[in-house]
């Protein structure tokens, strides 16, 4: 099973989205998260994660929207945006430092993103307010024929932190600790989010993806523990804090 791990992240606003670096066994030349794609097993591929407050995900307050979409306007709405670039196929453990940025000063909510023609969004997945922060997730990205049809967030119905008090379970599905625990919010533990990411469907040559039927067969729903070097894991934080 290939494991890769994605340290490269920025954050810029919206309307703005730089190529970024090709990798020389990747044959996808498209860059930005606002463009359309078919791709390959072990193209690199370039998705947004749009954080914002729910509602300004929608038109009216009733139809969804692709971040992409200016109808939306997020470029001067109190939004930022986190671009990725992983290699398709291979599950990623997605990090967000939160050091600096805290998102629920930015509506708590994030969607990711991808396509114009073809746009996939998932549905706006809480992150954090002033009470609760949420920093395990996992993304999978779906494929038909090399291109992306769906991207949506999976749930583990809290089976990570059932029976840890220092966690709090969020409508039964997302495991939560407290803002006022988080580094720069008052507390010592570390909440950079992170993000598992894995692929489902098949590539344009209809080759089928594994890493998410990899993952089910983990029964697990984080990487942290598959990483040695990654000390300052959320719950190894907590072990220690407590």
């Amino acid at each position: 099973m290939a494991i890769q791990r994605l340290l490269s992240l920025f954050f810029l606003l919206i309307s703005s989205l730089p190529l970024l670096a090709q990798s020389r066994s990747d044959t996808n030349h498209v860059y930005s998260p606002c463009a359309d794609a078919k791709v390959q097993k072990s193209d690199g591929f370039s998705f947004g994660i749009a954080f914002s407050s729910r509602t300004s995900f929608f038109l009216n307050s009733s139809v969804q929207l692709s971040p992409c979409d200016k109808r939306l306007s997020l470029s001067s709405a109190n939004s930022q945006l986190a671009v990725f670039r992983p290699r398709v196929d291979e599950i990623s453990l997605l990090t967000i430092n939160t050091t600096n940025f805290f998102p629920d000063s930015y509506g708590g909510y994030m969607v990711a993103f991808a396509g114009r023609k073809y746009a996939a969004r998932s549905l706006p997945a809480f992150v954090a307010n002033n009470t609760f922060t949420v920093t395990s997730f996992t993304l999978v990205l779906e494929f038909k024929k090399g291109r992306l049809e769906n991207l949506y967030w999976k749930r583990d119905g809290c089976s990570s932190c059932s029976g840890n008090s220092n966690f709090v379970c969020l409508n039964d599905q997302d495991c939560a600790i407290r803002t006022n625990n988080c580094k720069n919010r008052g507390g010592n533990v570390d909440c950079s989010l992170g993000i598992q990411l894995t692929f489902s469907g098949t590539d344009k040559h209809e080759s089928v993806f594994n890493s998410w039927f990899e993952v089910k067969n983990l029964r697990q729903y984080s990487l942290y523990g598959l990483y040695s070097n990654l000390r300052s894991s959320l719950t190894d934080q907590y072990n220690k804090f407590f």
